[in-house]
This record gives C-alpha cells, structure tokens and sequence, in this order.
C-alpha cells in the first residue's frame, strides 16, 4: 500500500501544482489569456472559470492520492487532460509555447495516472507480495 501511495503522490502534486498554483494563487498569466480565447466566454467569466478550473483540478489530485475509485478516477483524469489541453491548443495556442511539448507530457502524464490504477486496482495480498 505504500508503493501505492509513493506511485500517486507525483501525480497528486502535479494536478495540486496545476490547480492552485497555476489557476488559482497566483495563477499564470498563460493560462489566464488561454483561457480568454474561449469563444462567446464574457471578459468578466475568465476568472472565476480560471478558479473553478484549478479548484476541479485541485480535488482531482486529492482524488489521485486517495485512491478511491482508481480505475474511474484514472477514467476522469484522462478525460480532463485531453479536454482542456485539446481547448487550449484550439483557442489558446498563441499562448502555449512548446505545443508538441505539452501533448507528449501529457502521453506521458496519462501512462502514469493508468499505472497508479492498475497497481491500486489488484488486491492487496498481490501488492504485498512484491
């Protein structure tokens, strides 16, 4: 269980570092004027969809380190990495430096969320035995 907890924490941290830190406090400015370029969204809607975002984002990682629900969770994380990078690069991209960069994190990012739930989803004698 704890070789668990040790595999989701990166995980974790990234969508806490990506939530708080990147939408919410301070919040980046990249991510700001990406999300501006979301078409028919009113000026006055980007930051508080900027906060709900990195709020959602936020308890997607609690999510991640619980455990709870591994495979759905995986399931939702992949869903919303793809939706808000395949937004970003529609609407935003002349706000995303490295394109290419971000969706081969993201492959990667995605493989590792599905091995933190294939490792969470076997039984715990399995995990034990390791």
């Amino acid at each position: 269980m704890a070789r668990s907890w040790l595999v989701a924490a990166p995980v974790a941290l990234l969508w806490l570092y990506e939530g708080l830190w990147c939408k919410v406090f301070p919040g980046r400015e990249d991510q700001r004027a990406i999300v501006a370029e979301v078409p028919f969204l009113p000026a006055g809607a980007v930051t508080p969809l900027l906060v709900a975002i990195g709020l959602a984002e936020a308890g997607i990682g609690v999510w991640a380190l619980s455990g709870w629900r591994p495979h759905m969770a995986a399931v939702v994380q992949t869903a919303v990495v793809a939706t808000v990078n395949l937004g970003g690069l529609l609407w935003g991209s002349d706000h995303i430096s490295e394109p290419a960069r971000l969706v081969i994190q993201d492959i990667a990012f995605i493989a590792l969320v599905w091995m933190v739930a294939a490792q969470r989803r076997r039984p715990l004698h399995q995990q034990e035995a390791r």
